[in-house]
């Protein structure tokens, strides 16, 4: 009965928080969006070390005035030009560190903000791209096509996923301020001193960078900032938080049934231990399965 009523509750107040646009178009969220992304930077990367001129990259990149004359499939093709790396293993490091960032993200804020965030910076990005053209319009009206299309063949290039990626480490800084990482596998850091290093050298790049610099980092800059002002009362939780609500979601499933596998003797399931290992004894007449705590220990079960 406990159990019901509390269900009742969180999920009265979870409804209290969701916003008319995300009780009408909640249930459209991309779930492991994230692995989406991730995969477009494999695409981009293979692409990258195929096409050693660069012909191809630049064809699927952000080009503003390309865009205008017909050329609008970059709209959507920009977002497979990955984050710029050295060599394949940092490209696959980055890959693991930014799918891990974005899935711890997407559990603890849900599916829909998460969304939301990466959607809103790949639109600041683009809305960035428009308004660089328009800047350059305003500064030189009367240069011809060949200048317009050599700039921005080499400005579309800065409009990659980078600073999407930058934006995602920044909301994880924020979310989880006392997370630690290993600053080159050795030296344990905080999410937070990270966080604040990279905010100043975004600032510093912004005010001493060219005006491509300057748009692209705005763009990034801007949607953690909106995205922060308007809804961080409702992604940002303490380890308390995130404990209870893991254990409300684990008191959930354990209530409704929701389990493949308990423990004859202790009753543990594999949601209150996920990487408890869980096996049926074949000397016990009948289905019985235990954890591998009480495989070896517990009293065969014998009928008659």
């Amino acid at each position: 009965m406990y159990s019901v009523l509390y269900t009742k509750i969180h999920c009265n107040s979870r409804e209290n928080e969701m916003s008319p646009f995300e009780r009408k178009f909640g249930k459209y969220a991309i779930k492991n969006l994230t692995f989406f992304l991730v995969a477009c930077y494999a695409v981009g990367y293979v692409l990258q070390f195929a096409d050693r001129t660069g012909t191809l990259i630049y064809y699927l990149s952000l080009d503003p005035y390309a865009i205008i004359h017909g050329q609008v499939w970059r709209l959507i093709t920009w977002i497979l030009i990955p984050p710029p790396t050295g060599n394949l293993f940092f490209a696959l490091l980055m890959i693991y560190v930014y799918c891990s960032l974005g899935t711890t993200l997407e559990r603890t804020w849900g599916t829909y903000r998460y969304n939301v965030y990466l959607f809103q910076g790949m639109l600041f990005t683009i809305v960035g791209s428009f308004l660089l053209m328009g800047y350059f319009y305003l500064l030189y009206a009367d240069a011809n096509a060949v200048d317009k299309t050599i700039y921005f063949r080499s400005a579309s290039l800065y409009f990659s996923t980078y600073y999407v990626n930058m934006s995602i480490f920044l909301a994880y800084a924020a979310t989880f301020p006392d997370a630690q990482f290993l600053l080159m596998f050795i030296i344990p850091i905080k999410a937070k001193v990270l966080g604040i290093i990279y905010g100043i050298l975004l600032v510093f790049d912004f005010f001493n960078g060219g005006a491509v610099g300057r748009f692209v980092i705005g763009a990034s800059l801007f949607n953690f900032v909106v995205f922060f002002v308007t809804s961080r009362s409702k992604v940002s939780l303490n380890p308390k938080q995130i404990r209870r609500r893991q254990e409300f979601k684990r008191d959930i499933r354990r209530n409704t049934g929701i389990t493949k596998h308990k423990c004859a003797i202790c009753g543990r399931t594999e949601v209150d231990s996920p990487g408890l290992q869980f096996r049926f004894c074949s000397k016990c007449d009948g289905n019985y399965e235990y954890c591998e705590e009480h495989l070896y220990t517990h009293t065969h079960v014998k009928k008659g």
